[in-house]
């Protein structure tokens, strides 16, 4: 398991490393098909006070991508904290999943998984298995990003699928949390 930190607008200290490498190591006893593991710390100062943010994301040997992000008023620490209890919510919610999905099957299937902890405190989420409710259809017209910003703004849609005129692919554009967008494109 690669473990990456990162830190943006602040000192990430030896004792913060370690800290978070070894909460960050527990991971793998709870999904042992861990490749990668990327935690960026970051630090934004506000007039009501400093924010310590905690993004966190988990990457498995089949391509499954975990993520999760915490903000904590009160240091870099208890942002890791938080982040990695997500995490944990996050990877019993996809055990449970997978074992809903293989039934009687999945200790066959997912020898592994099976035998993987339960993090401590948490209990594999009984969770209805979404189904696609509706089909939709779109003509996809070649614009610019900025076409396709005022285009989703005018539908009132959080996101909008566009063929990007630069690149000539298929893009996503979305509205994140803090009023920006993400731009998701193919590699």
């Amino acid at each position: 398991m690669n473990i990456q930190l990162h830190a943006k607008n602040f000192e990430l200290g030896e004792r913060l490393r370690s800290y978070a490498e070894k909460k960050l190591a527990r991971l793998d006893r709870y999904l042992p098909s861990i490749t990668q593991v990327t935690l960026e710390l970051s630090e934004e100062h506000r007039r009501s006070g400093d924010q310590s943010i905690a993004q966190l994301t988990v990457r498995d040997r089949r391509g499954t991508i975990l993520r999760a992000e915490e903000r904590s008023e009160a240091d870099a620490f208890a942002a890791i904290d938080a982040v990695v209890d997500k995490m944990y919510r996050q990877i019993s919610r996809y055990k449970g999943k997978r074992r809903r999905r293989a039934g009687d099957k999945f200790e066959l299937l997912e020898p592994e998984l099976a035998a993987a902890e339960t993090p401590e405190g948490i209990v594999e989420e009984e969770e209805p298995t979404p189904q696609i409710v509706r089909r939709k259809q779109i003509e996809v017209l070649p614009m610019s990003e900025e076409e396709a910003i005022d285009q989703m703004e005018l539908l009132g849609h959080d996101f909008f699928m566009f063929l990007n005129a630069e690149t000539r692919t298929i893009n996503v554009l979305y509205r994140r949390k803090e009023g920006n967008f993400g731009l998701l494109q193919p590699l």
